[in-house]
């Protein structure tokens, strides 16, 4: 009977929260009242900006060697630098020098209704903390500071209250150290002191140092505007615009003004340094200029350059090759030490750079072989024949590389010789010339370089001392702190958008938790949904509490309407099936349930009722034998017989059962009579055939108020008597899972011809959601009638 390609459509879907719409309504104008009230209410924050650019100053005293640029000691600043700088205007040195000249940590507050509005600047006097900000002790409660006079003031608690008088000027203990109280100069001479009187009481809030100046590293935003340049950007979020702009200002100046020490102190170490080395420089030019003209004179000496230019070329050809010969030779001997003293399975160093034929390849062979032999060795044993017969080759490789490197020892040595024969014969040839024309060289040569030395310092000192003379800021003021005319938070646009999804959220999260919680029948869409093969062909509308529970004569409320559509929409269902049957004949309808209290007896008593005023015969016959509920819809039913009784006794009529309905003619009603101790069994009766066989020849409906098919057995033993069953499932009360049960009984077959009525139905749901629905006969309700009832 499930149809799980059923599924909801978007539309039904909207329609589950939009019956709801006074909801909604009523959130969205909540949130947005909250909404307006928070504006209201809230402090503003407003955003502070100041722009400066960072210098990139070749020439700068960036450090002691700034002045020695152009020897490549130092360089310009790089992107690195200038990340540094932009992590020192948020170090904690700086940040904690801008909270003591400001005196950030002592706070000042004009208490208001709603909200309290803090002052800088604007305050008639000064409170300064003499106690170190490490002895104070927090957390220290607030206190109240009104001006009396020019010299009095009165200061109190807010919790312990106590007002007492001090003198400006007087120091003052309390809980968080001492302080002074001073007159504000700045206020006197301000305008604004006409508006304000001195006897207005402000709230002095006293913070740590240490707090303050987390809070303002955290809340000051500093970034480059654009990777290319060394332009920085410094903001800060905050209410009071005046206090914002003077704390970045003062970052700014503490920041050049920290630069503008430290180069006056690398200046100041550099021009010291510069003046010791003159002095030094100067003796040793002095000595060396001495020196010289005492050795040209001692010694007579000329220009001999010239003349001894080919020889010295020579020389220094020949001390090339020997020098490279004696390393060969060096390296040939280290080599052969280690051939012979190194471990059998080490190996031997190659690319040593030694030029002898052969050598290289041996070496390599050598290598290869131990490296073979370790390879195996892994997975075997020395006494393998692979690897002793290895062993055998790197024992003659080894000694044809000995045997090779002790020939090129004996080339070596042999070369060596003829070298240091032929750089005697040209030593013999230099040594004419005189040996003291070395030392002049190199008493010529100190000369030009300490002369140079000396010019260059005597240049560097003119300059440092312009440096320190002048000395600019290291960040240039692009733009001083300013404020902008709107607030950036809280921002109106976004607080009512939030105030919006919020009102709109509520109610849906609220409908759509409910629905996803709801285990109930609710409206005939789930009934629709589930099912193809079995009709509704009814719903009832849910009763008011002042509502009556019957259809009466020529009644005009929903319930009988309700009550006209089931009985309309029961004759066009069955009225196939009714055809077979004899006309004369009445036709039987089971009103059944899955549980008790679902209302079955209410249909079949109103059913009864409206097919009776239809002008037909109809009996109402109480078939609950275990439980009876018709005897509630007249008076002193309860004492009468009916069902049990003619089930028991074979010698009465159907006559003697039935009795008149006080407010309808035409119908009859035949109660249940005693509770029997086996109502099972008495169904089961021939008896029962006969009941309903003799209630349709004397009747146009017989209309029977069952017991419940899930609890007992009852109604599937004489459901075969039934032409049609009328299934009712209680809109609000019928858990889902029930719902299984009549679909699963109706495949097995134990009912046939099966409708459901869906009872008590909300006037949300009656219908298609109560879109097309009206009262006959009654007015329209008006719009805001319409909003009451839904609410």
């Amino acid at each position: 009977m499930h149809t799980d390609n059923q599924n909801i459509t978007l539309r039904e879907q909207l329609e589950q929260y939009l019956k709801y719409w006074p909801w909604f309504v009523l959130c969205v104008m909540l949130t947005f009242g909250i909404s307006f009230l928070y504006l209201r209410y809230a402090m503003p924050v407003y955003q502070t900006v100041a722009t400066i650019l960072i210098k990139d100053e070749k020439n700068s005293a960036l450090s002691e060697l700034a002045a020695f640029q152009d020897l490549g000691l130092t360089g310009s600043m790089n992107q690195s630098g200038f990340e540094n700088e932009m992590l020192i205007l948020k170090s904690k040195s700086l940040t904690e020098r801008v909270v003591r000249e400001l005196n950030l940590d002592v706070r000042y507050f004009v208490e208001g209704n709603i909200r309290n509005m803090e002052l800088f600047g604007d305050v008639p006097f000064k409170v300064t903390v003499l106690t170190d900000s490490d002895s104070r002790q927090f957390p220290s409660s607030p206190f109240f500071i009104s001006v009396i006079s020019d010299q009095k003031f009165k200061l109190w608690d807010e919790e312990e209250g106590g007002e007492v008088e001090y003198n400006f000027g007087e120091t003052v203990t309390l809980p968080v150290g001492n302080i002074v109280v001073t007159p504000n100069l700045d206020y006197a001479s301000s305008s604004l002191n006409d508006s304000r009187p001195f006897t207005t009481p402000i709230k002095v809030e006293i913070s740590s140092i240490s707090a303050i100046r987390t809070f303002y590293r955290q809340s000051i935003q500093i970034e480059q505007l654009n990777q290319f340049s060394s332009v920085i950007q410094l903001t800060l979020n905050a209410s009071n615009s005046k206090k914002a702009e003077a704390i970045l200002n003062e970052l700014i100046r503490q920041f050049n003004q920290d630069a503008m020490e430290d180069r006056n102190m690398v200046s100041r170490n550099t021009a010291e340094f510069i003046n010791n080395r003159l002095a030094i420089i100067t003796k040793e030019l002095d000595s060396v200029e001495t020196g010289k003209v005492e050795f040209k004179q001692d010694n007579k000496l000329t220009d001999i350059v010239a003349e001894g230019q080919i020889f010295l070329q020579n020389e220094s050809e020949f001390n090339k090759r020997q020098l490279d010969v004696e390393m060969q030779l060096e390296l040939v001997r280290t080599m052969i030490d280690y051939v012979k003293n190194g471990n059998e399975s080490e190996l031997l160093p190659t690319n040593l750079g030694i030029e002898k034929e052969g050598l290289a390849s041996a070496v390599n062979s050598h290598n290869r072989l131990v490296l073979e032999r370790d390879r195996l060795l892994v997975s075997s044993t020395p006494k393998n024949p692979i690897i002793v017969n290895l062993n055998e080759q790197i024992s003659a490789v080894k000694s044809t590389v000995l045997g090779s490197l002790n020939n090129a020892k004996i080339s070596l040595e042999i070369a060596r010789n003829d070298l240091n024969a032929q750089e005697a014969n040209v030593s013999s040839k230099i040594s004419s010339i005189p040996t003291k024309e070395k030392i002049f060289r190199s008493i010529t040569r100190q000369q030009n370089i300490k002369e140079s030395l000396y010019l260059y310092l005597l240049q560097k000192r003119e300059e440092n001392a312009i440096s320190l003379a002048v000395t600019t800021p290291k960040a240039k003021i692009v733009d001083y702190a300013y404020t902008s005319d709107m607030p950036v938070s809280p921002k109106r646009i976004i607080v009512f958008l939030v105030a919006l999804i919020a009102g709109l959220a509520i109610p849906f999260a609220f409908i759509y938790a409910r629905n996803l919680l709801d285990n109930k029948i609710r409206n005939r869409a789930y009934i629709e949904r589930h099912v193809k093969d079995v009709s509704l062909i009814g719903e009832i509308p849910q009763l008011k509490k002042n509502d009556q529970g019957f259809v009466t004569k020529n009644d005009r409320s929903i319930l009988a309407e309700a009550f006209r559509i089931l009985r309309t929409n029961l004759e066009y269902l069955f009225i196939d099936n009714f055809e077979e049957n004899d006309n004369n004949s009445g036709k039987t309808i089971f009103i059944t349930s899955t549980v008790k209290g679902e209302g079955k007896t209410l249909v079949s008593y109103n059913l009864a009722q409206t097919l009776a005023y239809s002008g037909a015969k109809v009996v109402l016959v109480g078939g609950d034998i275990r439980n009876p509920k018709v005897h509630r819809y007249a008076a002193k039913a309860s004492y009468k017989k009916g069902v049990v009784e003619y089930l028991i006794q074979d010698d009465v009529t159907i006559s003697d059962f039935t009795t008149k309905s006080d407010d309808n003619e035409n119908l009859s009603i035949m109660y249940s009579g005693t509770i029997p101790p086996n109502p099972a069994e008495l169904w089961m009766r021939p008896r029962a055939k006969s009941l309903f066989t003799e209630l349709k020849s004397q009747f146009d409906y017989v209309i029977v108020d069952t017991a419940p098919c899930m609890l007992v057995t009852d109604t599937f033993l004489i459901s075969k008597y039934a032409d049609a069953i009328l299934y009712v499932i209680r809109a609000g009360y019928t858990e889902k899972r029930l719902f299984d049960f009549p679909l699963d009984s109706i495949k097995a077959k134990k009912l046939k011809n099966v409708a459901f009525v869906l009872n008590n139905v909300s006037n949300t749901n009656f219908g298609y959601g109560n879109k097309y629905s009206y009262t006959y006969g009654a007015q329209e309700d008006t719009f805001w009638q319409k909003v009451k009832k839904a609410f």
